[in-house]
């Protein structure tokens, strides 16, 4: 951390309190496709037999 003209500057990861993983993209993207395959599929599947 350090001021320079009354402004604070805090590094990236002591702000978040954490080092950013880039293995959660990964997870939200597959959750994000699986619920729209799986929402489609309740969609079409009985259009399909009604």
């Amino acid at each position: 951390m350090s001021e320079q003209d009354d402004a604070v500057h805090i590094e990236t990861d002591a702000a978040r309190g954490s080092v950013s993983h880039t293995g959660l993209r990964y997870v939200l993207g597959f959750s994000l496709a699986f619920a729209v395959i799986a929402m489609s599929a309740v969609w079409i599947i009985p259009a399909l037999w009604g």
